[in-house]
């Protein structure tokens, strides 16, 4: 499988505009792994449960995630990155 098209929502650009240079790197290599191989291990990819039911995570680092939904068309929202708590701050 290969994401087409991944789309960001205004909260996700805000988050990653306030990111370490360094992660924000870390993120941008992420996602390309993501777009070829969104099963690849490295991303630790999971359904999340609970309120955010629906949504999915990858990881960045050991303590970065980002937060995403698949839309119906197969299109991709990132919906949230950040630390592991953003987990709490998503709802």
């Amino acid at each position: 499988m290969i994401i087409e098209n991944i789309y960001y929502s205004k909260r996700f650009k805000k988050e990653f505009g306030n990111l370490p240079r360094i992660i924000a790197e870390l993120v941008n290599k992420k996602e390309q792994q993501f777009k070829k191989n969104p099963l690849h291990p490295s991303l630790r990819l999971h359904g999340l449960k609970g309120k955010l039911k629906g949504f999915w995570s990858i990881s960045i680092t050991r303590n970065c995630r980002i937060i995403f939904k698949r839309k119906d068309n197969g299109d991709i929202l990132f919906f949230s990155v950040g630390k592991h708590d953003i987990y709490r701050s998503s709802k």
